[in-house]
């Protein structure tokens, strides 16, 4: 029996139920064309407009992919597990392994777009880290790819004065990444403060992520505290929400 409000939803949202419940019974596997504009027409006796809002909701919800020329596909690439917990614990990068590697497993994962530069403070990132206003930063900036598919990129500051030297200015920061680097330096994270948001992206993002049109990134700014609450670094991570679960798992 239909809710209540079935009869209520618009044409295109009740066609884009049905064939996200075909996807989910298993009718349309990953990799799996959905049919097209001119099918849906015939099928539900809708225009081609209605048609197309129905497969974009799919596409949207990171559900299903357009390929130019080809039609929309069942997408196939499985959303990355990002454990918040953890990806940041002292026994991934006090032991020389990425934190990425909590979320990863046997996936491969790129990083590209590199580039470290050095840079004047913005207002935002100086008042976190104990700066003035135009202060010299070190900032990295990159791209992170998963089985071939964009899925973030970050920027990192930390104090150029406190870095100046180290691994952490070079591209290869060497094994355990960044915080190993500052516990070397006698900064050791010892406290981690994420905040998240999600907003629809600006046109760069979209660029740099592959995203289709209407698909939301998740913002997530991480700050690192050294003893003492020094805060010694701000990464600013731009995440397409439909390649990403949040997951948080600890005790009460």
């Amino acid at each position: 029996m239909g809710t209540p409000d079935a009869g209520r939803q618009p044409k295109y949202q009740r066609i884009a139920d049905a064939l996200r419940e075909a996807i989910h019974s298993g009718e349309y596997g990953p990799g799996d064309r959905l049919p097209g504009e001119n099918d849906l027409m015939t099928t539900h006796d809708v225009a081609r407009m209605t048609a197309r809002q129905a497969l974009g909701v799919l596409q949207n919800e990171g559900i299903a992919e357009s390929r130019k020329g080809a039609g929309v596909f069942v997408r196939s690439f499985h959303p990355l597990r990002r454990r918040g917990i953890q990806r940041l614990s002292r026994s991934q990068w006090g032991e020389g392994r990425s934190i990425w590697a909590a979320d990863t497993d046997d996936r491969t994962l790129v990083v590209d777009q590199l580039k470290v530069t050095e840079e004047e403070a913005p207002e935002r990132i100086a008042s976190v880290l104990g700066l003035e206003p135009g202060d010299a930063l070190c900032v990295r900036s990159r791209r992170f790819v998963l089985d071939s598919k964009p899925i973030l990129v970050a920027r990192s500051y930390l104090p150029a004065s406190l870095v100046a030297g180290s691994a952490i200015t070079e591209e290869d920061t060497g094994p355990g990444g960044t915080y190993a680097r500052l516990a070397e330096l006698g900064y050791k994270p010892v406290h981690f403060r994420e905040e998240i948001r999600c907003r629809m992206p600006s046109l760069d993002e979209a660029t740099q992520l592959g995203l289709a049109m209407g698909t939301p990134v998740i913002l997530i700014c991480r700050t690192a505290f050294a003893d003492e609450g020094r805060a010694v670094e701000v990464n600013e991570m731009t995440l397409d929400s439909a390649s990403y679960i949040l997951e948080y798992d600890f005790d009460a």
